[in-house]
């Protein structure tokens, strides 16, 4: 059996749908998790999100290891993380940076980023649509 790819998201997360919908969608992150296991079709997906930064470190190392490749949207942590970028940077796997909105448009803090130069690829202000698309890719590139 292949290995799962893991779908991980950092801080504020768990407030999708409610928290600055003008931004970030009305979509829950149980709503992104429902469609990206509707399109999985048998590639095993290990979904979690995390307000803690170790906890996000330690499941990109998990991931490295026991993972296929990583989707990942670091959210807050994108613009303020060299933890981040040093566990991005020892990753085996590919890893798929997703925004839901563009930072590269938004205020001047969210144009610094730790995780695009340790990644892979980055999909960025297509919103929820953007899980889907990496989703795709991570298969695409792992052969699943």
């Amino acid at each position: 059996m292949s290995k799962p790819v893991y779908v991980l998201g950092g801080p504020n997360l768990n407030l999708l749908g409610s928290r600055e919908p003008e931004i970030y969608g009305r979509d829950t992150l149980a709503d992104i998790h429902a469609r990206l296991e509707a399109q999985a079709e048998g590639t095993a997906l290990i979904l979690r999100q995390t307000n803690h930064e170790g906890e996000l470190v330690d499941w990109i190392q998990e991931g490295s290891e026991k993972g296929s490749a990583i989707i990942l949207n670091a959210a807050a942590y994108t613009h303020t993380s060299i933890a981040l970028h040093d566990a991005l940077k020892a990753c085996k796997v590919p890893v798929i940076e997703v925004h839901l909105s563009n930072p590269a448009a938004r205020e001047a803090f969210r144009q610094v980023n730790y995780v695009s130069p340790a990644v892979k690829a980055t999909i960025a202000g297509l919103g929820a649509y953007g899980y889907e698309l990496a989703l795709k890719a991570a298969k695409t590139l792992t052969g699943q």
